[in-house]
């Protein structure tokens, strides 16, 4: 199966993501089960959870060189809505 790639990603609150794939289907995108892994951890910080982008050829969201997300992930296991 192909995935789609990554149009658009926002915060929805301080643990959600919307990410709006090429396919025009959306996602939501819970981070909670991440957050305690040492690399995710600054993600607990709303302003800086709220920062996040989508990476050149919508691959990935990322927050930083060292914090991303891929598409696979957030379309395997996004919710539909």
């Amino acid at each position: 199966m192909l995935i789609p790639k990554i149009k658009k990603a926002f915060a929805s609150d301080h643990k959600t993501l919307t990410v709006i794939f090429t396919n025009s289907e959306r996602k939501t995108y819970d981070v909670s089960k991440l957050l305690d892994i040492d690399m995710f951890t600054p993600l607990k910080n709303p302003a800086f959870f709220k920062n996040v982008k989508v990476e050149t050829g919508g691959y990935a969201v990322y927050w930083n060189e060292l914090i991303d997300i891929s598409e696979y992930e957030l379309w395997k296991n996004g919710v539909k809505f």
